[in-house]
């Protein structure tokens, strides 16, 4: 998905810094674009190559006007299973990545009185699933704090934009590690999950191709006047997040009407 916003991005003829942890991958975006697009090596785990990064911005283009979030990785198993170590490499890459970088370009998006942050999130980031506690748990605590920002940045110019991604024809599932500890209670429920993300996709159900999560980033930076906090995108997403709002309300409901508590008007 990055790497398909990237070849937008450039194709559009928008200046892009392209970051991996390999940038040999990117070498063929830089050498069609030598002009308009930089690469440089970027682990998110690592603060001094976050700072780097964005210090290479500044000195070829001079400033960042857009910031896409998207490192991800993960790791199936049962909260029980996860260990420390497993927990923290999830929260490292998924929350306190996106975090670092956000923190490095805000004084210079506050300096321009102009800016957009893109967190790209997911479906699960407001409803979860089985083996994916560890994911689950970052992407609600990155829209957490993404709700925070929008709050704090509002009147000053910077738009911040959560990107609630469905399911899309990524190599996600086949980079999708299985936790060192699993458990035969969890195999029933954990496994099914693990094998749709791995390839096992329902009949009748279309992934969404990476190219369309490059068109809607690209129409929202240059079109959206006053962009969403939250967008969904990819298949299934917006089915996923209406079911979860509904959930949540019935639920609102039961609980009111079981404890006495008069609802607001809606």
């Amino acid at each position: 998905m990055g790497r398909a916003l990237a070849r937008a991005a450039a194709d559009a003829g928008d200046r892009v810094l392209a970051t991996a942890r390999r940038p040999e991958a990117l070498t063929e975006l830089r050498e069609c674009h030598p002009d308009t697009v930089e690469t440089c090596a970027l682990d998110v785990r690592d603060p001094d190559a976050c700072a780097a990064a964005v210090q290479v911005a500044v000195d070829r283009f001079g400033g960042v006007d857009v910031l896409v979030n998207n490192a991800g990785c993960g790791t199936l198993g049962a909260v029980e299973e996860l260990t420390d170590d497993e927990i923290e490499a999830q929260l490292q890459t998924l929350l306190l990545g996106p975090w670092r970088m956000t923190r490095l370009v805000l004084p210079l998006m506050r300096a321009q009185g102009s800016g957009h942050l893109l967190m790209v999130s997911s479906t699960t980031g407001r409803s979860a699933m089985p083996g994916l506690g560890a994911y689950v748990a970052s992407k609600f605590a990155l829209e957490g704090m993404t709700e925070t920002l929008a709050l704090e940045t509002a009147g000053t110019g910077i738009r911040v934009t959560l990107l609630e991604a469905g399911v899309f024809a990524t190599n996600y599932g086949a980079s999708l590690a299985d936790a060192a500890t699993r458990l035969p209670a969890y195999r029933p429920v954990v496994d099914p999950i693990g094998a749709l993300i791995r390839g096992e996709v329902p009949a009748g159900f279309t992934l969404s191709e990476p190219e369309e999560f490059a068109d809607t980033v690209l129409a929202l930076v240059n079109d959206a006047a006053q962009p969403p906090l939250r967008l969904p995108l990819g298949a299934g997403a917006w089915g996923i997040l209406t079911e979860a709002a509904d959930r949540d309300r019935a639920a609102m409901a039961e609980l009111a009407v079981k404890w006495g508590v008069a609802l607001p008007a809606r």
